[in-house]
């Protein structure tokens, strides 16, 4: 069975579904997923909405630069303390 990859946009709005009474069978039968996804996106979604969640994956991407930009930093000096411990 081919396995199909949701978005989280259109995860949250499987959610909003939900929510407004549609069954989770028949939101599986139309959409394809199985009733254990939905039950994993509806606890790790839960209560986001689609602006909210475009802002978590900025500050998730802003995190991760921030922390690579931290590592390249303190490599760099480590490398010039080296340097400098050697020239004395």
């Amino acid at each position: 069975m081919k396995r199909i990859t949701f978005t989280e946009t259109q995860i949250v709005t499987i959610l909003k579904e939900a929510e407004a009474g549609i069954s989770v069978e028949e939101l599986s039968r139309k959409y394809g997923f199985s009733k254990s996804a939905f039950y994993k996106w509806k606890a790790k979604y839960s209560g986001i909405d689609v602006s909210a969640l475009k802002r978590l994956k900025e500050l998730e991407e802003e995190n991760r630069r921030l922390k690579q930009m931290y590592a390249d930093l303190s490599l760099e000096h480590n490398a010039l303390k080296d340097i400098v411990q050697k020239k004395l």
